[in-house]
């Protein structure tokens, strides 16, 4: 294999570095439902130490009028995996991001972050439509 091979970007590079959260219309439109989605494998890197951070992040939110697309949020969390922010700002940027993409009728997102140091860190916010 050629040096070159290793040094262009990969097209799931750059799937990633191009996601954003993609929405379509909610097939139930006045119906109050749950979607639950977990992400196991969420990774950024500490602004302080630049040592990788690894959670699991959790998603439950009411539609109102749009849903998220699956693929979408997934390359759109695999987007944080080369940031450099904190715990508590990766949660509350992911909620920001999900509201301005959907506008749920509610939404909860917590980031269970694995102990590193002896230290474990759960981050929960959440949001309800005015």
């Amino acid at each position: 294999m050629s040096e070159n091979q290793f040094s262009e970007v990969k097209y799931g590079e750059r799937a990633i570095e191009e996601g954003s959260l993609i929405t379509f219309p909610n097939p139930r439109p006045g119906r109050v439902y749950d979607i639950s989605i977990t992400l196991p494998e969420f990774t950024c890197k500490c602004p302080f130490s630049g040592y990788p951070d690894f959670a699991t992040i959790y998603i439950n939110y009411s539609p109102d009028e749009k849903v998220v697309e699956l693929k979408a949020i997934k390359l759109y969390i695999n987007s944080y995996r080369d940031r450099y922010i904190s715990h508590e700002e990766s949660i509350n940027q992911i909620l920001d991001d999900f509201v301005a993409a959907c506008d749920p009728l509610s939404i909860t997102i917590r980031g269970d972050f694995y102990p590193r140091g002896n230290v474990h860190t759960v981050i929960e916010v959440k949001h309800i439509k005015q």
